[in-house]
């Protein structure tokens, strides 16, 4: 039986990862531990034979101020927890880090991220989980393995972030800008399955997620409004203000701008896509 610890408690990743081991009886005993106030800090970390480090600060507007807080948790609160995990024994540290690592979409040129590409973030999430990740790899040895994921964006039932949004615009708005792109997303069972198969295989090293099939903004939307009997209206007539408005609302960066990892970064000895994107798009509810 595999012992997990995660820290993070009642985050959505955290819970969606429980709830997926727990499909395993017998396999897996998981508990999970707040990171606020150092309330981790009373858990004991020798029970365990792996650590999954969710915690940290994604979905925040990242104004000058906010920097010593996204360094705060993001990477020193990172290395504290991965110290005290492997002063106590523990075989293997799995951190959430993110595609953002290579630089967030604020301006509509498209990125493509291969084998070859080095992280270069522009913002205070970015950096804070790069210079995590580094901080990490001073740690791993032999004794002390060190698995780094680095997700695009993770979608599903109760998450937050820019595709429910993206979903609930699909059956309000009448018209939608035919600004047709390319992008990585991942769904959550998807990441669900590669944590699982990480922790069986005690894997190490850094590792880049996606679906199977890149996402086309312009399609999802299109895919709501259909399925939820709503008329919409896409034209490239629109496109104009997407590329006007890009220039001053990061936002329209992020939702139209092509960002995706290659498929050969993302693909690995063992099968983790288990849920197709348009599958993954029926199961969402808005």
């Amino acid at each position: 039986m595999k012992r997990i610890l995660i820290t993070g408690a009642n985050s959505f990743i955290g819970t969606s990862v429980d709830r997926w081991l727990m499909q395993s009886p017998g396999e897996y005993q998981v508990d999970t531990v707040d990171t606020i106030d150092g309330v981790w800090k009373k858990a004991d970390f020798s029970k365990y034979d792996a650590v999954f480090h969710v915690a940290g600060i994604a979905h925040v507007d990242p104004k000058p101020e906010m920097a010593p807080l996204y360094y705060k948790v993001n990477r020193d609160l990172t290395v504290e927890i991965a110290n005290h995990a492997k002063a106590a024994g523990v075989k293997q540290f799995i951190f959430m880090s993110s595609m953002i690592v290579y630089h967030a979409s604020k301006s509509l040129a498209g990125t493509v991220i291969d084998s070859n590409t080095q992280p270069n973030p522009n913002d205070f999430y970015g950096d804070s989980k790069l210079q995590a990740e580094n901080g990490l790899h001073k740690l791993e040895n032999a004794d002390f393995k060190v698995a780094i994921l680095r997700p695009c964006m993770i979608y599903g039932n109760g998450g937050k972030g820019n595709f429910q949004r993206l979903a609930r615009l699909a059956v309000k708005t009448p018209v939608f800008p035919a600004w047709h792109n390319k992008r990585s997303m991942l769904y959550i069972d998807n990441l669900c399955e590669f944590v699982k198969q990480t922790i069986d295989r005690e894997l190490a090293g850094t590792f880049h997620l996606q679906n199977k099939e890149y996402a086309d903004t312009v399609e999802i939307v299109k895919y709501y409004a259909q399925a939820k009997g709503h008329g919409l209206w896409t034209s490239r007539l629109f496109n104009p203000a997407v590329w006007l408005g890009a220039k001053v609302l990061t936002p329209l960066c992020k939702m139209f701008a092509n960002q995706y990892y290659t498929q050969e970064l993302t693909t690995y000895d063992f099968d983790y896509q288990l849920v197709s994107f348009t599958d993954s798009l029926s199961r969402i509810k808005l």
